[in-house]
């Protein structure tokens, strides 16, 4: 398996990082999901996130291949959950991940998401909540085969997604 590293976006990864999410939204929209085809994100959420430190990128030999955006401030729409979290303590959230087609790697969801619990324990942060559109099969299978619990469902701008939390230790 490719060894993967994740860091914080700087302003010179931007270019990369738009390149990636304009992949992951044409990806989608080949799938025929309607996740992420209303202009979000847009490279304004990039910037945004690279300014107020959320933004990481994934690497492999130096080559961006995978973005993340890691949060550890509160995400509003989690505080109304149809299910129930697992805790309700501090945790990590995670947004826009998507990972690179230009290549393809086999992982990068897994090595991004592994990252992001190495930098949240680093953190004294044990516990992570994402969520994901509920025909998102390449995420859903990433959070089972991490051990990631499904919760219940979340909205965000007027769409439910399907929740889940793992407690790390």
């Amino acid at each position: 398996m490719n060894k993967f590293e994740i860091r914080k976006a700087t302003l010179a990864d931007k270019g990369r990082i738009w390149e990636i999410i304009q992949q992951a939204i044409a990806l989608r929209k080949e799938q025929g999901s309607r996740q992420w085809q209303d202009g979000y994100p847009n490279e304004d959420v990039v910037q945004s996130d690279i300014d107020k430190g959320y933004g990481h990128v994934v690497e492999v030999e130096h080559r961006i291949v995978g973005y993340v955006a890691v949060i550890f401030d509160v995400e509003p729409a989690y505080n109304d959950i149809d299910g129930k979290w697992l805790s309700d303590g501090p945790y990590v959230g995670i947004h826009r991940l998507a990972s690179a087609q230009d290549p393809h790697m086999k992982g990068v969801g897994t090595g991004i998401m592994s990252g992001v619990e190495k930098i949240a324990v680093d953190h004294g942060v044990y516990s992570i909540k994402v969520d994901t559109n509920f025909d998102n099969g390449g995420m859903l299978h990433v959070f089972e085969k991490l051990g990631y619990q499904y919760c219940g469902e979340v909205h965000f701008r007027g769409a439910s997604r399907k929740a889940f939390e793992k407690l790390l230790n």
